[in-house]
């Protein structure tokens, strides 16, 4: 284990600081690895079945919420905020998205995957700033997270100062609302810990009110399972009959609760031209998008985190949307595309086809 002796723990935070915004992170923060107090919500999130089809949130038990059990020698968690708003987002982008899902003919995806892949950019930085931080303190342990482990990602950024836990069980800032990617450093280094924040959602409800599945289940509490975001995105076999007519025309992520957020004024533009919108992604039709080939999906989505998905969990999210898309109005070009689409191989898109089809 690094001998903490050897630095200066608040002045190695501040510099921290420096080489972090020039490595595009917004904000970062330390927490300690005495998360406790928060082993009780997480085990009665799991005994309620809420993380779905997410395993791997249970096969790691008590480590989640256990850092120095998760990786030995943890002694400290560095934080890390990176906005994602692209730099082009215009006034209004909120209005903007609400009306993207009145348009029914037309496939909405999270504003957070129309750019790069996250996980590559911020698992490159994270490294990048550990590189730096072993040029200034020598050879330490560590290990860099991208939502990529089960770490109990909101409650260290909530302790470490990034915001606190809103309604909807994202991280809010006051002056970042939630538009923003977390990633963690599991150090053995002895740093001081950040100020947690304050919570400032007051008697708002709005994200719970908006959501369309109802899987906000109470402030503070998601059951992941009617979450359109994990329905779309986790979920790899059928979406439940009783949920698809909500999902709308979304089809990969949801961003309502986000949206609708007041404190999401405050959102910062990305920094970086990794999160700009890729051409091809915004303001396609379902009637192509369901035409597209296994190829031209790999084509279309490389360096994308909608990749990760497959082609045939693409072609389920987009049969669904056309399906409601039909309910609202007859369209024959999408009924086409469903129709030619109606005898692909995967039981799972034929199923879906079919639901959309009648």
């Amino acid at each position: 284990m690094f001998n903490s002796g050897q630095i200066d723990g608040p002045q190695l935070v501040a510099e921290m600081r420096a080489w972090a915004l020039e490595l595009g992170f917004s904000q970062i923060g330390v927490a300690g690895v005495d998360l406790s107090s928060a082993e009780a919500g997480l085990l009665a999130w799991l005994s309620n079945g809420f993380h779905g089809d997410m395993a791997y949130m249970q096969h790691h038990g008590l480590k989640r919420a256990r850092p120095a059990e998760l990786v030995p020698g943890t002694v400290s968690v560095i934080t890390a905020r990176m906005d994602y708003l692209p730099r082009a987002a215009a006034q209004g982008w909120q209005a903007i998205e609400f009306e993207r899902l009145r348009r029914p003919a037309e496939g909405v995806i999270s504003l957070y995957a129309r750019g790069r892949d996250y996980h590559k950019v911020l698992r490159s930085r994270l490294q990048q700033l550990s590189d730096r931080i072993a040029a200034r303190v020598g050879p330490h342990g560590h290990r860099v997270f991208t939502d990529s482990a089960p770490v109990l990602e909101a409650e260290l950024a909530a302790r470490s100062g990034q915001g606190w836990r809103g309604k909807h069980t994202l991280v809010l800032n006051r002056e970042a609302g939630s538009m923003f990617f977390l990633g963690e450093l599991y150090v053995d280094l002895a740093l001081p810990a950040s100020a947690a924040a304050n919570g400032h959602c007051g008697t708002c409800s709005a994200c719970i009110e908006v959501c369309p599945t109802q899987a906000i289940v109470a402030p503070y509490r998601l059951d992941a399972r009617r979450c359109i975001s994990y329905l779309t995105i986790e979920h790899a076999g059928a979406i439940p009959p009783d949920l698809r007519p909500l999902i709308g025309n979304r089809i990969y992520g949801c961003d309502d609760c986000q949206l609708i957020c007041p404190w999401n004024k405050f959102a910062g533009r990305s920094g970086l031209p990794d999160f700009d919108e890729r051409a091809g992604l915004t303001g396609r039709q379902l009637a192509e998008l369901i035409g597209w080939s296994e190829t031209q999906f790999l084509r279309l989505t490389e360096g994308s985190p909608i990749r990760r998905i497959g082609h045939e969990r693409w072609l389920r999210n987009v049969a669904v949307a056309a399906g409601n898309a039909l309910r609202q109005r007859d369209d024959p070009a999408l009924r086409a595309a469903l129709n030619a689409a109606a005898a692909h191989p995967s039981e799972l898109v034929r199923e879906h086809v079919a639901w959309a089809l009648a």
